[in-house]
């Protein structure tokens, strides 16, 4: 590893000023004539989405590129163990609803299917209302007093400098994963760049927008009004240069306008 790159995370010691922001623009029309098909042999209940395609999509991408699958803590960078995707569902779609986060492991050697099918089971006791050991965990420890919390998160994240916590208190915590995913498409919002967290070990959040239409520049000089969807990335340029992110980011894109190939 160059020197450089060993010495910018005592330079730039939080994800807040090291992020970088992209957008891209995805057409859709592939993936909805992909999906028509491939859901013709799925039961209704289970039904593949745009989302699973971009799951599966950024999987794929960081299994072929692995050095997106890093982090920083404690200013030393470490390769991840596996690839880790964290995302959010609300429990119904009343405005009301709460809001629950998961967090799965992606195998590429599944199938597009099983992997559909992985999520749906992941998602599944969020929306039945079931606690997960860290919602659990949260609420004994906001029964604390504020002072003794602020200590006990103060002494986590020096464990988590330091590589010392524990492997079961973070395999079921979503903020340490390769990736956080959101879909805002879902309830037919726009994407918008989100903040990375300090707490946790994710350096990318993705953010998914609703199906549009839109012009479109087709070949040199034609445009066309198309179905296209948004994403927008916040990146954390400490865990690799902004080249082989570019590369990674034309690739997901190359994988979620070619679908057969996931």
């Amino acid at each position: 590893m160059h020197p450089i790159r060993r010495i910018v995370p005592f330079l730039m010691p939080t994800r807040t000023e090291s992020f970088v922001l992209s957008r891209q623009q995805i057409e859709a029309r592939p993936a909805i004539d992909f999906l028509e098909q491939f859901n013709k042999e799925r039961p209704p209940e289970r039904r593949a989405t745009m989302f699973h395609l971009l799951l599966r999509a950024i999987a794929r991408v960081l299994e072929e590129r692995p050095r997106l699958n890093r982090f920083i803590a404690g200013g030393r960078l470490y390769q991840r163990r596996g690839v880790w995707i964290s995302f959010s569902a609300k429990q119904s779609m009343a405005e009301n609803a709460p809001l629950f986060t998961c967090k799965r492991r992606f195998d590429c050697g599944e199938s597009l299917g099983e992997m559909v099918d992985g999520v749906y089971e992941t998602l599944a006791g969020g929306r039945a209302g079931r606690e997960s050991a860290t919602d659990r965990e949260v609420k004994l420890l906001v029964r604390l007093p504020p002072s003794v919390l602020r200590v006990l998160v103060r002494v986590v994240r020096r464990l988590n400098d330091w590589n010392l916590l524990p492997p079961s208190m973070i395999a079921n915590d979503p903020m340490f994963a390769s990736v956080f995913v959101a879909n805002l498409g879902s309830v037919g919002l726009d994407a918008c760049y989100h903040h990375n967290y300090e707490y946790g070990t994710i350096p990318i959040f993705v953010v998914m927008g609703r199906l549009h239409r839109a012009p479109v520049v087709v070949g040199t000089d034609r445009i066309e009004v198309r179905e296209v969807f948004d994403l927008k990335y916040t990146y954390d340029e400490r865990i690799e240069d902004g080249f082989y992110c570019a590369r990674a980011l034309e690739r997901l894109k190359y994988l979620l306008e070619h679908p057969a190939e996931l």
